[in-house]
């Protein structure tokens, strides 16, 4: 069995044990829960900064929120727990300026669920964290898995560095994508995935089905495709059975589910597509990831197409989907690339049938 956090830190240990002042930086809802667990924890934040540009001394949970001009009158060495994402290179880079004057880690708070990726995470879900990585195709997929692993229990920014890879490395060394596509986005937003995906076809495809449940996401999907031939809309999302659910709709490409949201129709996709021939389908859901991909068991098994899969929204995702898509079709091939992103958003299944 491999030990994949021997002999690390957990992020958390280190927080609570520091004996130097903790600063949040970063606001809203990366900072409530990172700040939640603290609390659990017994944590206890010396103050919370923001990027100049966003800092108007505002209050966020108590504090002012101040300058790192400011942070660094106030103390001679601290440590800053990063609590937003980005994959905006001034923004990203701007983040590695700070952590290069100052000890910055990146507490790992699920995008969506409630597993904190801690040790008692990983003691209780480490077979089925070995049981994935057994199943990976090639060599820069075992070191995504690892470096993606220490990442989320160390929050150090070195793991993700040392994975990253651009986007082109997997759509033409892993998917290869050809003209004759019949290609299903699940949460198309506004259309920037079939540009993608137009983008590495040449323009050329057979067909493309997209689905997206946010109304004004829709419609502007709608006005961007307008122009595209064999191309079907549906203004639902993904799931596993039929029914409506309700949607938080406030931030733009992260439609998710909310009890407390917007109502919205969902569906399985083996319905929506009625035996419809797909070759190859996109997966970024925003955390259901494992519903849509029961909703499409048939689908999988009776056409094989290759899949890119957000694998980074729950804690239990980088082997739960493996092994999920593993038992659906014991003939998958499996890669992992991380793509550039603070922290490790934008890490992808990629999955062929060669």
């Amino acid at each position: 069995m491999r030990i994949f956090i021997e002999k690390l830190t957990s992020v958390w240990d280190l927080l609570r044990k520091t004996d130097k002042p903790i600063i949040l930086y970063g606001m809203g809802d990366g900072a409530d829960k990172v700040l939640r667990e603290f609390e659990k924890l017994n944590i206890a934040p010396d103050g919370i900064m923001a990027s100049d540009d966003f800092v108007r001394y505002q209050q966020f949970h108590g504090f002012t929120v101040e300058k790192l001009s400011d942070i660094e009158e106030r103390f001679d060495d601290f440590i800053i727990a990063l609590c937003f994402a980005s994959q905006l290179p001034d923004v990203t880079a701007h983040i590695r300026a700070v952590a290069a004057r100052h000890t910055l880690v990146v507490p790992s708070v699920p995008v969506f669920g409630d597993n904190v990726f801690n040790e008692s995470f990983y003691r209780a879900n480490e077979e089925n964290f070995n049981r994935a990585y057994e199943l990976l195709a090639d060599e820069q997929s075992r070191r995504v898995f690892e470096d993606i692993m220490r990442f989320q229990y160390t929050g150090e920014l070195k793991y993700l560095d040392s994975c990253t890879t651009d986007k082109d490395e997997a759509f033409k060394n892993i998917l290869k994508l050809s003209e004759n596509e019949d290609y299903l986005d699940l949460g198309a937003y506004n259309g920037d995935t079939i540009d993608e995906f137009l983008g590495y076809t040449g323009g050329a495809y057979r067909s493309i089905t997209a689905l997206e449940p946010n109304m004004k996401s829709f419609k502007k999907l709608q006005e961007h495709c307008a122009d595209l031939e064999r191309v079907t809309l549906w203004q639902l999302g993904s799931y596993n059975r039929n029914t409506v659910i309700n949607f938080n709709t406030k931030s733009g490409r992260n439609c998710a589910i909310d009890s407390s949201g917007t109502p919205a129709h969902v569906a399985r996709v083996d319905t929506i597509l009625c035996g419809k021939k797909i070759t190859y389908a996109k997966l970024d859901v925003e955390g259901a990831e494992r519903e849509t991909l029961e909703g499409m068991e048939t689908t999988l098994r009776l056409f094989k197409p290759k899949l890119n899969v957000a694998a980074y929204h729950r804690s239990e995702d980088l082997s739960g989907l493996i092994l999920q898509l593993s038992e659906i079709n014991p003939e998958y091939k499996f890669y992992l690339r991380h793509h550039p992103y603070i922290p490790h958003w934008d890490t992808n299944l990629y999955v062929i049938n060669d």
